[in-house]
């Protein structure tokens, strides 16, 4: 079967190549005597600094050390103090970004003990695991916004800030698009021009010969700085550190803004693609009674003619006015088009030696999707009580096309020693290849509302709120297009949370707050049987997190500890009830109880923390039979620890050295919990070297990632199997002309 869909698109770096010329023959061009870009930039016309109070759309600020910020967005509430909060979150900064070479997401994500990673199944989308619960690309927000960003692999390239907030969060920013996110949100803020004008200019490559640039430009204009604009631009290309996997990306990003003394008016429009030729994908567990040891870290199991191809268009538009001030009111909307299509092979595992069967598909998928958001913040006083007061609005309309053809022949294979199969010809199908029809629709809208009260001069601070949500989610058939399934259902989410702030630097805190996901729709056959209560919705799956800890802030290091206990319902199952019939019924819960302590900054001058660890218990209640009753949850580490350290060196100006440690400790890998991972440990190295060549700033980076090149099984999310990367060493060079 040929489809012309199938063919790879070449990849032609004109346009950034162009550019760095340009830029390369501009730095050639500036005088020696230029200013530096980050203390004493280029100066293009009159520098403005504000010494006013900072604006609701203002982002918290850097924290010491300058890794990790004071606090983030969290959604209706908006920007906050991490101190005033009765929630755990973290901040990751654009610098901790550049001096670790993080080049997507999950890069950032994995310096969170409350955060692994492990991968689709025969796709590259990265999974993030918060507080032992998933959360896909789908379900992550882009300054607030659901649904806009991209669903497998997110470039970090034009990103000021990863937030991420650990726990529930159907409250804070509303359902997500797909129902995940039930132990965490991630969201992320763009890149926004300063002050202070930049132009810099990064290379990279890596030790396989991926080679990447990165332009990133950035200026305010008009009288008092008014108008900021910042664009970044990007590509990357080469073989990766798995055998015969080959990656290329790029990326175009522009973001605007005005700033005026009641109005401020930001745009975001981003153009990204990314394609993985020969990616290594997640290992099925098939019939095997045991797991086998990893293979060697750059083994590929997946095979060459493999490739998924990602292309995105995503935007968003955000107004803020001041009322006067104590009332801001705000509205944003966004939009997107992704065009993802993929030649997919899956590996499942034949017994327990390895061998395993290779079987392919070839399946194209398209989004569009809208997203807006409006809301008012206020504060004001009662007598002695403070109160901060938010409405806000949410909705977002999502349509999905797709289709598919599966190979039904299994190619004998094994993973420790690969050989490559037949590319699929197809003969399963369903819709068209070429123009996919329409599948599923999903509407979601809601309304919330909270009051933060504060009493004792704000050293007692309690949050309630509510949010009403409705989910509409729809299902069509492959090819005819006719409608299968209809969900509509609505909830209601509350949260109470208390912060005692008994001395300036420690925060004692606790919630209670809820998740929620659309729940399921039975199905009307269960293989030859007829199901009872076929097409039967279920309501909404509402998760309950319950938590207390304690934060404190030291000025130059912080520190918090919290325990949680997470109650989720389980996926709803088939119940066979005679031979010819079955009935789908939802029972089942799942509990995660935690205990996470993190340290952060920079408690000795040039010394940079940035450490944590999270033990975690889960338990399976419920379930049918009550075979599985006690036992623990699969993909759910006992423990996972992080230590990260950041030196500058004495006596060598400029001279840095880092060093990271992860260790994760054992999970299961079934239900029935026969099947397990044991225990891994990952070490990463590194240096930087900033000087000043011609007074133009340059900043030399040097890292290599697992370090041993130990080969394990990261992690058994969704019951099968994900590899860690191999050793991989990195080099960089930016910059600032």
């Amino acid at each position: 079967m040929t489809n012309p869909a199938r063919l790879g698109v070449p990849f032609r770096p004109t346009l950034l190549a162009l550019l760095c010329s340009l830029s390369a023959t501009a730095y050639a061009e500036t005088p020696a005597t230029a200013p530096e870009s980050d203390a004493k930039p280029v100066e293009l016309g009159d520098v403005y600094i504000s010494a006013e109070a900072p604006l609701p759309s203002d982002l918290p600020p850097v924290y010491a050390g300058g890794q990790v910020a004071r606090g983030g967005q969290l959604g209706v509430l908006g920007n906050q103090d991490i101190m005033d909060v009765p929630f755990s979150m973290t901040a990751y900064t654009e610098e901790l970004i550049r001096d670790q070479q993080a080049e997507t997401v999950g890069d950032v994500l994995l310096n969170d003990s409350s955060v692994r990673q492990a991968s689709g199944f025969s796709n590259q989308a990265e999974t993030f695991m918060i507080r032992g619960l998933p959360l896909n690309g789908d379900d992550i927000s882009y300054n607030g916004l659901y649904g806009v960003l991209p669903r497998q692999i997110i470039s970090t390239d034009a990103l000021e800030r990863v937030e991420v907030f650990k726990g529930p969060n159907a409250f804070i920013n509303g359902v997500t698009p797909t129902g995940s996110g039930i132990g965490g949100g991630v969201n992320l803020q763009p890149k926004r021009a300063g002050d202070v004008p930049l132009r810099r200019f990064s290379a990279d490559i890596s030790d396989d010969g991926r080679i990447g640039e990165h332009l990133d430009l950035g200026q305010r204009f008009g009288e008092g700085n008014q108008f900021g604009a910042r664009i970044n631009l990007s590509q990357r290309e080469g073989d990766t550190a798995i055998d015969d996997e080959n990656q290329r990306s790029k990326l175009f990003a522009v973001g605007l803004d005005y700033r005026g003394d009641a109005l401020r008016l930001s745009g975001d429009f981003v153009y990204s693609k990314q394609r993985i030729n020969g990616g290594r994908n997640s290992v099925n567990l098939g019939n095997a009674t045991h797991i086998p040891d990893a293979p060697s870290a750059d083994t590929n199991y997946a095979q060459k003619w493999g490739f998924t191809q990602i292309e995105d268009t995503f935007g968003m538009l955000r107004a803020e006015y001041d009322l006067n001030d104590s009332w801001t009111a705000y509205a944003a909307g966004g939009a997107k088009h992704t065009r993802e299509v993929g030649n997919y092979n899956s590996t499942t595992l034949v017994g327990n030696d390895g061998n395993s069967v290779t079987t392919g598909s070839f399946i194209p998928h398209d989004e569009d999707n809208t997203s807006v958001m409006a809301g008012l913040n206020g504060r004001f006083a009662t007598g002695p009580v403070s109160h901060q007061l938010n409405f806000g609005l949410t909705g977002i309309w999502a349509e999905q096309r797709s289709a598919y053809d599966f190979d039904l022949t299994r190619y004998p294979n094994n993973i420790y020693h690969p050989v490559e199969v037949p590319e699929p010809q197809g003969g399963f199908s369903g819709g068209d290849l070429n123009d996919p029809g329409i599948t599923g629709k999903t509407f979601v809208r809601s309304g919330a509302v909270s009051d933060t009260l504060g009493f004792f001069d704000d050293r007692l601070l309690v949050t309630v709120g509510v949010r009403r949500q409705q989910l509409v989610v729809q299902g069509y058939a492959y090819g005819t297009g006719s409608r299968t399934s209809n969900y509509d259902e609505s909830i209601t989410t509350p949260v109470y949370g208390i912060v005692f702030k008994p001395w300036e630097q420690v925060s004692f805190y606790a919630n209670r707050i809820e998740g929620l996901a659309e729940g399921p729709t039975s199905p009307t056959t269960s293989g030859s049987r007829v199901v009872v209560n076929g097409s039967e919705v279920f309501a909404p799956a509402r998760s309950k997190q319950i938590e207390a800890g304690v934060k404190v802030d030291m000025g130059s290091y912080g520190a918090t500890l919290g325990v949680y206990r997470i109650e989720q319902p389980a996926d709803g199952y088939t119940e066979i009830i005679d031979a010819n019939t079955a009935r789908y019924v939802r029972e089942g819960e799942q509990v995660n109880k935690g205990v996470e302590l993190n340290v952060f900054g920079e408690p000795i001058d040039g010394l940079r923390l940035l450490s944590g660890v999270t033990v975690m218990d889960t338990e399976l209640k419920k379930t049918q039979g009550g075979l599985n009753d006690g036992n623990h949850a699969i993909g759910v580490p006992t423990f996972q620890f992080n230590a990260s350290v950041d030196w500058d060196v004495p006596g060598l100006q400029g001279v840095a050295l880092n060093g990271r440690m992860l260790r994760n400790g054992g999970q299961y890998a079934d239900a029935a919990n026969n099947l397990s991972l044991p225990t891994w440990n990952r070490f990463d190295i590194g240096a930087r070297y900033a000087f000043k060549a011609q007074e133009k700033d340059v900043t030399l980076r040097f890292g290599v990632e697992n370090v041993a090149n130990k080969e394990y099984w990261e992690s058994a999310q969704g019951g099968y199997l994900t590899q860690g990367e191999p050793r991989i060493a990195k080099l960089s060079g930016s910059i600032d002309f």
